[in-house]
């Protein structure tokens, strides 16, 4: 009985030690994630190498300086520079040079210094003072670095057109990033080849990773809000393969921001914008219906910093909100009915309705530089969202709707200690996120339905009363982490770094929260029952509590450990690589310590159909008695990057590099296997005129009105609690998801009529394995997957039928899913500068994506019950990845003004569909994919004009308008990826057949803003 987790274990050891050999053998050392930024260089006097010259940094906002002294071979590296504008002093033989440089986040800058000797001066001999200042240069642009990496600048965040003030919205001009709205106005950001959990977002260093929900990072989880104020951003940097040893908890792509600080000089600004349904054209639904539903967005906010104590002690604060009120419309949830059914009553549950969503963010910052080798940093973040989300744009009422808050504190304390040969570098920080659903009302759910046949589900008209969703999901917990940099050796820049993480995690959950009954609509209006009160139900869905379960929280105090080491070595003037590995490890006694129920253990070991002659895997292998689980100790991840500089002048270099990243298990996934035993879901039937049953069998009642008070429903289970309730079991041997990252590519600098360029070309390959899927534990009475009594049937006949023994359905889990992605990522950049005010940027993507089992990547899907496991799939093309991505920005400046604009073009994403049109028969159907007909399957062009007037005074005050799809393309979602029957096509196969569109339409934004 092989399960997939057991046959890929042996595989991910193998890889890990033979990589982890071949890193060892070239000596390793490696650090956590990198804001600071480093210039090294050589000096030079009198054309020959300076050695123990004096070179010192200054940030010419803040005073922090840096000091290190140069090598005999005339060497120096000066690390943990904040980014920011600086000024490099060199002395060396009693003369000085001075030059300016700007620091980006995480950026090696190469400055070489010239002091002295005729090629440089222009002088023989002659004490040069620093208005004398000539300085010899490579570009500073970061062309060396293994990582496939590009930055986005305050610049560009700034001014660059924008739906909303969520700074991750521009990650997307990075080649292989995709940055998306979803239809309630939640947004995520994926690469790749994997779905948005895979992403991780580093402030300062401190990585904000969601341990429990969907997102990726902390609070992105179904949110239409922004992670962190857009105000309190300086840049970021984004790597979405082969980054270095100091990034953990990834398995895409790292994105890694430094926050804003105060300076010598008091600074502020002030921004106001807004928008609504007079300022948009409608979208498609709303043409189709001819009525605009009433919508606006606001947002506002303030920032200001300065010093308290000058050169010395520093502050800065910002505050955002939004409020936002959606346009959504409730329509019917299919066409499969009568007109004459729509009474007056459900038509006017149908129309305009709205989703409003408010959020107030705080972020505060001290920075006290305690002395030339000291700096320490606290900083705090809160955020606060309210949002009523579930409604329209389908058949759910505004009473059928969730009301969810979504919040969170976090706080970092940073101490950074440098000397002229390392820097430390410590954080202290604690975290409180939290994410809390509920029903808008507390009350029967009403699922009106065309319902055709006996017990059929049948389909939606409309959803009205309760709805179904109440959960409180979180961490909370603190972290040490301790970074260690030395760069004494000539040619090495060893890092090492260990990081503690204390986080208490909780998953609660009451799925459904409000009793679900099922009306159709055509047996009651047959039986004279017009009045959706006087209706008659012919079902119910509810959840109950276990009796003598007190606490149904599901909780787990997790303890995490990581250690890391890296060597940036320098082999020869025009070689480095970069050799590093980490590991990590993580106890989950929730997961650990749990004890299947001893009655459901005799169930499941006294059933018969998993003891078959055709049963498929062991049922021991998810029975647990505290004992079997272990925390999964193999996580090695060895990270191998090089560069080469073809040259020596940095202008053209080949970079490459292959590594492994290992993420988690979501929490929330682990914990189904005990909130689904604290709160089953039950299913009973009424015995109606159209749907009969027997009264007094199992799950058949007659109807009568006290069920729609909850408590006769949790009576119905008291005698019986755990009959038709659905069980899930994970497997004993979960192991931690990860990828594989291999790259090779090219970076250039090239001058174009006087401008400089920089350009990129990189074949990236990355593999994804051991995600968790949940799979139907059910099996015949023979133990096999399929009805035997179709013989050869690879297609339905799943045995539902089939459940536990006084139970209901198993549902269990392993690791299983896999993704695999081959990307082409070309990039073009001409950066702004005051003297040349304008800049360009070009992203173009081309993936080859697969995955083995539909919407991994699109939706992070990890169910799958048309198969027994992933194994029985072959790999399909990942649904939502494009094959050709393109986006393009640009600006310009001139008199005041500031023109930019945005085009983003992709071609058509595939889409999960079932293909029986190429089967044998209707049992041979099988799981395919489908890409609708076109070129081009998403476009948009977005462009803002901005308008800043300075008074003299040191007040600042601009004006600006954002134009978004300029040319109301609409994009189109719904498309029939039915392929027809056996041997018959569907004639609408691929045909759109919807009304969804990506929203926006075109919209106009007006803002107003301040700076002094």
């Amino acid at each position: 009985m092989n399960l997939p987790v057991n046959r890929r274990v042996p595989a991910r050891r193998l890889l890990s030690c033979a990589l982890a050999s071949c890193l060892l053998l070239g000596a390793a050392p490696a650090f956590a994630q990198s804001t600071s930024g480093t210039i090294r260089g050589q000096v030079m006097l009198d054309s020959a190498p300076a050695a123990e010259a004096s070179v010192t940094a200054t940030n010419l906002a803040t005073g922090l300086t840096r000091s290190v002294q140069s090598t005999a071979s005339g060497n120096y590296s000066l690390a943990g520079l904040p980014p920011g504008n600086y000024r490099v002093d060199v002395t060396s033989g009693g003369r000085t040079r001075s030059e300016n440089i700007t620091v980006r986040i995480g950026q090696t800058a190469t400055l070489d210094l010239a002091v002295g000797g005729e090629a440089e001066t222009g002088a023989t001999g002659a004490e040069i003072t620093l208005d004398a200042v000539q300085v010899t240069a490579t570009a500073v642009v970061e062309t060396r670095t293994s990582e496939v990496a590009s930055y986005v600048s305050q610049k560009q965040i700034e001014v660059l057109p924008q739906a909303s003030r969520n700074f991750l919205a521009f990650a997307d001009t990075v080649p292989g990033m995709i940055f998306e709205s979803g239809a309630d106005g939640s947004s995520k950001l994926r690469s790749g080849a994997q779905n948005s959990n895979g992403i991780n977002v580093f402030i300062d260093g401190v990585g904000q990773k969601n341990y429990v929900l969907k997102g990726g990072i902390s609070g992105q989880d179904s949110s239409s809000g922004s992670p962190f104020p857009q105000l309190a951003i300086g840049e970021y940097k984004v790597i979405t393969s082969n980054y270095k040893a100091e990034y953990d908890q990834i398995s895409s792509a790292a994105v890694t921001a430094v926050t804003r600080s105060g300076t010598n000089e008091f600074h502020g600004s002030f921004f106001w914008d807004t928008t609504s349904e007079q300022w948009r054209k409608p979208t498609y639904s709303e043409e189709q219906s001819g009525t605009k539903v009433p919508s606006s967005e606001r947002q506002y906010g303030a920032s200001f910093g300065g010093p308290i104590v000058r050169d010395n002690l520093f502050f800065f604060g910002t505050y955002e909100a939004k409020r936002i009120n959606r346009p959504r419309e409730v329509r019917l949830g299919t066409s499969a009915y009568d007109p004459s059914w729509i009474t007056p009553e459900i038509a006017s549950y149908l129309g305009p309705a709205n989703a409003t969503f408010d959020q107030d963010m705080y972020f505060g910052k001290l920075t006290w530089q305690a002395g030339a080798d000291h700096l320490v940093e606290l900083s705090a973040k809160r955020r606060e969202e309210q949002e009523i989300s579930g409604v329209g744009d389908g058949p759910n009422a505004a009473s059928y709707g969730s009301a969810k808050s979504n919040d969170s504190t976090r706080v970092d304390l940073r101490w950074q200690w440098s000397t002229t040969d390392w820097l430390n570098d410590l954080h202290l920080t604690s975290e409180d996120d939290y994410w809390s659903p509920r029903p808008v009302t507390i009350g029967p759910g009403r699922s009106i339905r065309s319902t055709l046949s006996n017990f059929s589900d049948g389909d939606t008209l409309i959803n009205i009363g309760g709805g179904q969703d109440y959960q409180n999901k979180g961490q909370k917990g603190y972290s040490l982490q301790d970074d260690f940099t030395f760069y004494g050796f000539e040619g090495h820049t060893l890092k090492a770094g260990v990081k503690f993480k204390n986080v208490k995690v909780e998953s609660f959950e009451q799925q459904p929260y409000n009793a679900q009954f099922r009306y159709d609509l055509y047996e009651n209006l047959l039986g004279g029952r017009s009045q959706i009160d006087a209706m008659i139900p012919w079902r119910v869905e509810f959840g109950a509590p276990l009796p003598g379960i007190a606490d149904r929280n599901v909780s787990s105090r997790n303890r995490q450990f990581g250690i890391y080491l890296q060597d940036d070595w320098q082999v020869t003037d025009r070689l480095m690589l970069n050799l590093g590995v980490r590991y990590d490890y993580e106890t989950t006694p929730g997961y650990e310590d749990f004890v299947t129920d001893p009655g459901l253990v005799a169930a499941l070991r006294g059933w018969s159909n998993l003891q078959g002659p055709n049963v498929d895997y062991d049922i021991n292998d998810y029975i647990s008695t505290g004992r079997e689980r272990k925390a999964d100790k193999n996580n090695w991840a060895p990270r191998l990057g090089f560069s080469f500089d073809l040259n020596g002048d940095e202008r053209h270099v080949i970079f490459g590099g292959a590594g492994r990243s290992y993420d988690r298990n979501l929490f929330d996934y682990l914990a189904l296997e005990r909130s689904k035993s604290t709160f089953p879901r039950y299913t009973y039937f009424f015995d109606t005129d159209l749907h009969d049953c027997a009264p007094g069998s199992a799950n058949c009642l007659a109807w009568d009105p006290a069920y729609y008070d909850i408590n006769n429903l949790y009576a119905l289970t008291q005698a019986n609690p755990n009959l038709g309730s659905e069980v899930n079991l994970m497997n004993n041997n979960l192991v931690t998801p990860y990828s594989d990252q291999f790259s090779l590519g090219m970076r250039n600098l090239v001058t174009l009529a006087g401008q400089d360029w920089s350009t990129s070309a990189t074949f990236a390959h990355i593999r994804s394995y051991e995600g968790i899927v949940f799979t139907l534990g059910n099996r015949w009475p023979d133990g096999s997957f399929r009805d035997p009594a179709v013989p050869g049937a690879t297609w339905g006949g799943q045995p539902w039928g089939q459940p536990i023994p006084g139970y209901g359905s198993l549902i269990i889990a392993d690791n299983g899913l896999e993704t695999k992605l081959n990307q082409l990522l070309l990039s073009a950049e001409k950066a702004y500068s005051p003297d040349s005010p304008w800049a360009v940027t070009v992203a173009y993507t081309y993936s080859d994506a697969k995955e083995n089992r539909s919407n991994v990547a699109n939706s992070d899907e990890h169910y799958l019950f048309d198969y027994p496991s992933p194994d029985d799939l072959p790999f399909l093309r990942s649904t939502g990845i494009p094959k050709h991505r393109f986006v393009g920005t640009g600006l310009y400046e001139f008199w005041g003004v500031t023109v930019s604009a945005k085009l983003t073009l992709e071609s058509p994403r595939p889409k999960d569909a079932t293909n029986c049109f190429d089967a044998i028969s209707v049992n041979n159907c099988f799981a395919d994919t489908a890409t609708p007909r076109g070129s081009i399957g998403y476009k948009q062009f977005d462009l803002a004009v901005q308008k800043q007037w300075d008074t003299g005074a040191g007040l600042k005050y601009k004006v600006r308008g954002d134009v978004l799809n300029v040319f109301n393309w609409q994009n189109f979602t719904d498309y029939d990826t039915w392929r027809g029957s056996v041997g018959e096509a569907n004639p609408n196969y691929l045909r759109r057949n919807g009304v969804s569109t990506i929203y926006p339409p075109r919209m106009f934004k007006l803002s107003f803003g301040l700076d002094w």
